[in-house]
């Protein structure tokens, strides 16, 4: 259990004290306390995991076949420094065949926007060092909501797939996720 299991399925703290005048704000604000500190050494942690990838070897597996990782492949594509990721901590929830064991940030595919040439685009990119980047039920969610934003934002998406198809494992959830994207 991390820190921030912790303080998610800690009971929340009340709203205001009894004597507090909710029509002005404070004085001053507190420090951030030693949990939120811990919180945010933990996030910081988690994020920068998340960007050098899975697995060293896998990465160099990837370079073998001259292929880019996702993250590289997305550094191609947009304008630097825009990209914007979405639920890059998000997981499966799956069981069985032991996915309860495996359990990468991100399920094989990382979504956002960032700007092409000053345009903005939205995509997603499989990663190949998940999972094969098979289609998974966490996975088609985070596609799924990269294409509603694109399309009420009224801008492009695009897809870099490098995945083997529907994570079977996960039976008919990893089909329906296909459904959602076609």
């Amino acid at each position: 259990m991390t820190i921030l299991d912790d303080i998610t399925t800690s009971a929340p703290a009340p709203r205001t004290a009894p004597d507090q005048d909710l029509d002005r704000a404070p004085d001053r604000v507190a420090e951030p306390g030693p949990d939120l500190r811990r919180a945010t050494a933990e996030l910081l942690r988690l994020k920068e995991e998340v960007g050098r990838g899975p697995d060293p070897d896998a990465t160099r597996r990837q370079h073998a076949k001259g292929k880019l990782t996702v993250r590289e492949r997305l550094d191609v594509l947009f304008d630097e420094g825009t990209f914007t990721e979405i639920e890059p901590l998000r997981r499966h929830r799956a069981t069985g065949f032991g996915l309860e064991d495996r359990r990468p940030h991100g399920d094989g595919v990382v979504t956002g926007w960032g700007t092409v040439h000053g345009r903005t685009v939205f995509a997603y990119a499989h990663d190949f060092r998940i999972f094969a980047g098979a289609l998974g039920e966490a996975h088609a969610q985070k596609v799924h909501k990269v294409m509603d934003l694109a399309r009420a934002a009224g801008a492009p998406l695009v897809s870099l797939n490098d995945g083997a198809g529907a994570r079977i494992q996960e039976g008919v959830t990893a089909l329906a996720g296909y459904g959602g994207i076609f």
